[in-house]
C-alpha cells in the first residue's frame, strides 16, 4: 500500500473517536463488570489479534484519560499478564507480571483514570504475527489497531496514549513506528521494558523528532545486561542481540542530541535527559532479570510514573512489590467480540454531499474519503440490522441487509470501492466478503429481488455510481426501507481465481430475478479498477455451526464444511492485501 494512501486512510481512520458515544462519569457501553471498580471488554481485531479493554468502572471523559497500550511478552495469554494470586492450579506465569495490580496501584498514585489495553497476537509472539503476515503489511495494521481502540474510548476530551510492552512486544511498538512517516502527537509515552530488540539508526531520527515536537513526550527504557546469561547451558542471546546492546545503539544515537545525565537509582545504572529515561542494570551476577524488572521490582509502574509529579524518580525500583495489596484472583475474560461500528454522527454528509465533495479527486484520495466515511459510521442504519443467511441444518451466517453504503437514512448512496477499501472496512469491525456460493445463498435468502439495470456511460465515474443507486431507489420506491434485496449489483467476492491473477479484483453475479448471475466469477479487471455495477456485501467474520460459533477461515479449513461456504474445495485466497 504506497505511503500516500496508508497515511490518509490511518489519519482519517482518527475521526471514528469523535463519532463514538460519549460516556461521563458512567460504565462503558458493551463492557462487563471485571473484579474490584473495574470493567472489561475483549475486541477481536482481525487478522489474529485480541484486544482485552480494563478500565475503571467509572471513567469521566471530560478529564485526562490515559489509554495504557501494552503488548504481551512472547508465550504469555493475556490473562496471565494481568496475574493473578497464587492458589492451587493456576500457572506460575500469573505471578510474574502482574500489570493488573500495577496498574490498580497506579491508579492509586494518581492515574486514576488509567484505561490499559492488553494486546495478545493469535501466533502469542508479535514479531512472529509481524514475519508472518509481512512487515510492511502487518505494520500498516498495527497503525490502525492503534487508531481503533483510541476510537473505542469514545469521546474523551483528552486522550494521552502510552506505548508500551515487554519481551517481543516490543516489535508492536516498532511495526507502529515502521508503519508511518512520524509518530502522532497524541502519543505522550513509549517504554520498552526489556523489549527494545529491534531498535536499529533509522528509528533514532523519528524518535527525536517526536521528542522534540512536545515537551510531555517521553521515552523510558529498561534493560539489562544479558550477553551472557545462560539457559539450560546455553546463551540466551545471540553475539549482535539482546536488550543491552540494543539500548547501547539507542544511547549512542540519542547522546548528541539530547545529552544525558547519570546517576545510579537502587541497582540501576541510569541515563537521564529532560524526556528520557534510559535505565541498565548491570547484572553482576549474571542473572535471568527478563520478567523480574518487570513484575518484582515494578518495572512497569516506574515506566508509567517517570516524569509525573508526585514520583519520586526511582523509589519503585526495587526487588519488592508495590502493587502486593492490588493482586485480586486470577480473572476469566469474556469471549472476544468485533468492535461495534459507531453510530452515525448528525454532522456527517449524505450521500449526495459526499458523492459532490468526490468531484477532482484522485483515486487514491476518494478511497481514503471512503474510508473515512465507513468507519465513522457515517452509514443508514438499516445496513446494522444483519440477517441471518440459514446455508443448511448446520451452518448459518450472518449478512448485512443490502449493499454498503454511505450517508443518511433520507439520503444515501451504495457505494463501489476497491477491494482494499472493503477489506479494511471489514477488518475493522469483524466482517469477511464472500464467495460466489455465498453470494449464490444470500441471494437465494433475500426477500426482495430486482432486475438489473446495466449502464454504459461513464462507467467508473462517482456521478455515474449516484445515477445507479437511483435507478435502485425507483425500483424499490413502493417498498419499505431495510428490506433484505439482491439482484441489483455485481459483489465483490473471495476466490483462488486471485492466486491466478494477482493483484486483481475478483466480481460475481448481478442475478436476474430467475436466479441466474449475469457475471460469472471473472477476475480480469486491476484491483483499483471499480465501476457503478460494483457492491459490497460485508458478512460477518463469525458463523453458526450446529449452535457453536467459528470463523468463516476456520470453517474454509475444515474439509468437512468448507464446501457449505464455497465450490472450489479450500479457498486460500480470503482476504484482499497488498
Amino acid at each position: 500500500m504506497p505511503r500516500s494512501y496508508r497515511f490518509a486512510a490511518v489519519l482519517l481512520l482518527l475521526l471514528c473517536a469523535a463519532c463514538a458515544s460519549r460516556e461521563t462519569g458512567a460504565a462503558l457501553t458493551s463492557f462487563s463488570p471485571f473484579g474490584g471498580g473495574e470493567r472489561v471488554r475483549v475486541l477481536e481485531l482481525h487478522p489474529g489479534v485480541t484486544a482485552t479493554i480494563v478500565a475503571p468502572a467509572s471513567l469521566d471523559l471530560t478529564r485526562r484519560v490515559d489509554l495504557i497500550l501494552y503488548a504481551l511478552p512472547n508465550g504469555n495469554t493475556t490473562a496471565e499478564t494481568i496475574g493473578g494470586r497464587m492458589s492451587e492450579g493456576i500457572g506460575w506465569r500469573y505471578d510474574i507480571q502482574h500489570i493488573g495490580a500495577q496498574t490498580r496501584a497506579l491508579r492509586a498514585r494518581g492515574l486514576s483514570q488509567a484505561v490499559v489495553v492488553y494486546l495478545e497476537a493469535d501466533t502469542k509472539s508479535w514479531p512472529e504475527w509481524r514475519r508472518v503476515r509481512g512487515y510492511e503489511r502487518a505494520n500498516t495494521r498495527i497503525v490502525s489497531i492503534v487508531d481503533q481502540l483510541r476510537a473505542a474510548l469514545g469521546d474523551a476530551q483528552e486522550l494521552a496514549v502510552t506505548l508500551t510492552g515487554h519481551s517481543g512486544g516490543g516489535s508492536f511498538a516498532w511495526g507502529f513506528l515502521d508503519g508511518q512517516d512520524s509518530l502522532p502527537a497524541w502519543l505522550e509515552r513509549i517504554a520498552f521494558l526489556d523489549s527494545n530488540y529491534s531498535f536499529e539508526y533509522r528509528h533514532g531520527e523519528q524518535l527525536v523528532q517526536w521528542l522534540r515536537a512536545d515537551p510531555r513526550h517521553t521515552l523510558v527504557v529498561l534493560a539489562y545486561d544479558d550477553r551472557n546469561i545462560m539457559l539450560d547451558g546455553k546463551k540466551v542471546v545471540g553475539d549482535d542481540g539482546g536488550t543491552w546492546r540494543a539500548t547501547s545503539r539507542m544511547l549512542n544515537y540519542l547522546r548528541e542530541p539530547f545529552g544525558f545525565a547519570t546517576d545510579t537509582p537502587g541497582e540501576f545504572l541510569r541515563y537521564r535527559a529532560a524526556q528520557i529515561e534510559v535505565l541498565l542494570h548491570p547484572n553482576p551476577d549474571n542473572r535471568i532479570l527478563h520478567t523480574l524488572m518487570i513484575g518484582e521490582m515494578n518495572g512497569y509502574m516506574h515506566a508509567l510514573l517517570v516524569n509525573r509529579a508526585g514520583y519520586d524518580g526511582g523509589s519503585l525500583l526495587r526487588p519488592a512489590r508495590a502493587y502486593a495489596d492490588f493482586v485480586q484472583d486470577a480473572v476469566v475474560l469474556p469471549a472476544a467480540t468485533p468492535p461495534d461500528i459507531p453510530p452515525r454522527a448528525a454532522s456527517a454528509p449524505t450521500g449526495s454531499q459526499f458523492i459532490a465533495s468526490l468531484a477532482g479527486l484522485s483515486r487514491e484520495e476518494r478511497e481514503a474519503a471512503i474510508l473515512r466515511e465507513l468507519l465513522a459510521g457515517n452509514m443508514p442504519s438499516f445496513l446494522r440490522e444483519l440477517r441471518t443467511v440459514e446455508v443448511s441444518d448446520t451452518l448459518s451466517f450472518q449478512v448485512m441487509p443490502d449493499y454498503l453504503a454511505i450517508g443518511s437514512d433520507a439520503d444515501f448512496v451504495r457505494m463501489p470501492m476497491t477491494p482494499y477499501t472493503a477489506q479494511a472496512f471489514c477488518d475493522a469491525f469483524g466482517f469477511v466478503l464472500p464467495t460466489a456460493k455465498m453470494v449464490d445463498d444470500i441471494w437465494a435468502a433475500a426477500t426482495q429481488h430486482l432486475e438489473p439495470r446495466p449502464l454504459t456511460q461513464e462507467r467508473e465515474s462517482p456521478r455515474t455510481f449516484l445515477q445507479h443507486h437511483r435507478i435502485i431507489e425507483e425500483q424499490l420506491a413502493r417498498t419499505p426501507r431495510g428490506g433484505f434485496i439482491a439482484g441489483h449489483k455485481k459483489d465483490v467476492v473471495v476466490t483462488n481465481k486471485l492466486l491466478e491473477r494477482p493483484d486483481r479484483v475478483a466480481i460475481y453475479g448481478w442475478h436476474y430475478p430467475d436466479g441466474r448471475p449475469i457475471q460469472p466469477v471473472y477476475a480480469g479487471h486491476v484491483d483499483w479498477y471499480v465501476d457503478y455495477s460494483h457492491g459490497i456485501r460485508p458478512v460477518r467474520r463469525g458463523m453458526r455451526v450446529l449452535g457453536a460459533e467459528r470463523s468463516f477461515e476456520d470453517i474454509m479449513k475444515d474439509e468437512r464444511l468448507r464446501h457449505l461456504l464455497g465450490n472450489e474445495g479450500e479457498i486460500t485466497a480470503l482476504r484482499y492485501d497488498r
